[in-house]
């Protein structure tokens, strides 16, 4: 796997979970959503991406917001991540 092409394609993905607001974010917290899928890089190459959603520490507090992507190699067991919180203030 491309490390830095995968960590491009996931900064760009999670930077639009990043300009949500805590109100848009809300919902997908209480259903306990994952949103996964499939994109294919600059190079060809067809990574997974999953995102999920969840109270940082207590419910009603931060929301932490965690991306992950493989390739579907070897990688699958030990995905790139990366994660941030949003405070409801």
């Amino acid at each position: 796997m491309d490390k830095k092409e995968a960590r491009e394609i996931l900064a760009e993905h999670l930077g639009r979970y990043r300009a949500k607001t805590y109100s848009d974010l809300l919902p997908l917290v209480e259903a306990k959503q994952v949103d996964a899928f499939e994109v294919r890089g600059p190079s060809g190459t067809e990574y997974q991406l999953e995102f999920q959603f969840f109270w940082d520490s207590k419910a009603g507090g931060d929301i932490r917001v965690v991306g992950a992507i493989d390739d579907g190699g070897w990688r699958a067991y030990c995905p790139l991540s990366e994660s941030f919180i949003l405070s409801p203030s």
